[in-house]
């Protein structure tokens, strides 16, 4: 479930907002001014701040500028809410580092949507939708892979491995490309473990007839491809 924090001195928006976003199946933080968003922001780390341009004292826009430049904060995407829809108050948001910019009034549904769309370019694996291909199912959400309609067994790196493959189709990618992206900072791991991992994968998806998906390409790599 991801957690948003929504920063705004109306309750009355506070509410409607909290009211869509629960919906939509999030959990909602809410503040009224700047210095209670600062104060839950040091005890919880939301995925993502709604932040209203018009607060009292320090102003959303300040809020922004501070946060892009904390390294504990930065990363956090910003949807900025205003009244201001002038063209140029939506670039001013923008410059200062939000990630998006939504005028009041706006729609429940056009702020879910909106709210999805960052969440998707911020974390584009984690909120991936199911993926299916050649019949081979991937549900990144509950971690559930499975061969025409039939469940598969894959251990979590090999998991890894394949909603990597998956989300990344028809490419070819080198061992080393491999390391960076599903092993990440574990350095010591040895390109010749990607080999490893890709006969472990392989052996799953053999029982179903998948195992042709995933292709080795000579001198570069491995590709996951329903074509061939």
């Amino acid at each position: 479930m991801t957690t948003i924090l929504v920063v705004d001195d109306e309750p009355d928006i506070r509410e409607l907002i909290r009211f869509a976003l629960e919906g939509a199946g999030h959990r909602v933080l809410e503040a009224g001014h700047a210095d209670e968003a600062r104060r839950l922001l040091g005890s919880d780390s939301p995925d993502l701040i709604l932040l209203d341009w018009m607060l009292p004292g320090r102003s959303g826009l300040e809020l922004a500028q501070q946060l892009k430049q904390n390294p504990k904060t930065r990363t956090v995407p910003i949807i900025m809410v205003s009244a201001r829809g002038e063209e140029d108050d939506r670039i001013k948001g923008l410059e200062t580092g939000a990630d998006d910019y939504i005028a009041k009034p706006f729609s429940p549904r056009e702020l879910v949507a909106r709210v999805k769309a960052v969440l998707r370019r911020a974390r584009p694996d984690d909120l991936a939708d199911d993926i299916e291909i050649g019949g081979l199912r991937i549900d990144h959400i509950s971690h559930r892979v499975t061969a025409s309609g039939r469940p598969i067994e894959i251990a979590p790196t090999e998991y890894r491995l394949l909603h990597f493959f998956m989300t990344h189709a028809d490419r070819a990618f080198s061992r080393s490309q491999l390391l960076d992206h599903v092993w990440g900072d574990q350095v010591y791991v040895e390109e010749r473990t990607v080999d490893v991992h890709v006969r472990r994968l392989r052996k799953s998806l053999e029982p179903s007839g998948h195992d042709r998906l995933l292709q080795t390409v000579r001198g570069v790599g491995y590709r996951f491809s329903d074509k061939t």
